[in-house]
């Protein structure tokens, strides 16, 4: 199945709307290829300005940074993560099976679509697991938060902690425990692709997702049971 879903992104981190005219969103697809087969560091406007066969120029004319690309590209994915979230919660009244819909869900073991408006979930899954940190952790965060552009984060971890405080209502740290949940959904499964022996895969080496899944499912049902 495949369907259209429209996120407005925080006008700060473009300079044209993407969403508005195809070279625009051609730049987001392609950079979504792009990032996942070469890495941010790697990653430049040149390269993506000869993958869709245009000029940097037309490239900087929607974003001024690869930065500001990235987090685009970012706000996109926790919109929909949100999205996805609300719409599978729908049906759901018991808290604690809200709390494993939403654990499968941020390690990818939730059955969905892998092409939502021709954004591979797959590839772009893989960007936020290595690449989401070096949208905040940078010098200028401080100033870069002033603009809203991490606003999507801020409240997929408030729907998050929402399900947490209604699973647990004397939990102190709700939100604090979604951002964790979010960050070592990440985290360990770029450990246990990449460096095993920094988690417990290495010993009965489970498919990443499935492992991580377990992890945050043994951590957070021993937390608010």
């Amino acid at each position: 199945m495949e369907f259209q879903v429209k996120f407005k992104v925080n006008e700060h981190l473009y300079l044209k709307d993407p969403e508005n005219s195809e070279i625009g969103r051609a730049i987001v697809k392609n950079s979504i290829e792009l990032i996942y087969e070469t890495g941010f560091e790697s990653f430049t406007f040149k390269k993506l300005a000869q993958k869709i066969n245009s000029t940097e120029a037309t490239v900087y004319r929607y974003f001024s940074s690869k930065h500001k690309l990235l987090t685009y590209i970012l706000n996109w994915y926790w919109s929909y993560i949100e999205f996805i979230s609300k719409l599978r919660l729908q049906e759901i009244k018991e808290s604690q099976q809200k709390m494993e819909k939403i654990l499968e869900i941020i390690t990818h073991n939730d059955e969905t679509d892998d092409k939502i408006e021709d954004y591979d979930l797959t590839k772009l899954h893989n960007i936020v697991i290595a690449e989401s940190s070096k949208a905040y952790l940078v010098k200028e965060v401080d100033e870069i938060n002033k603009e809203m552009v991490f606003s999507p984060l801020k409240s997929l971890c408030a729907f998050i902690g929402d399900i947490i405080a209604e699973a647990k209502t004397d939990f102190p740290y709700p939100k604090s425990f979604a951002s964790t949940l979010l960050e070592t959904a990440h985290d360990q499964q770029f450990f246990s692709e990449h460096l095993p022996k920094l988690t417990d895969n290495h010993i009965n080496k489970i498919d990443h997702k499935k492992y991580v899944l377990d992890y945050l499912r043994f951590i957070t049902f021993n937390l608010i049971k």
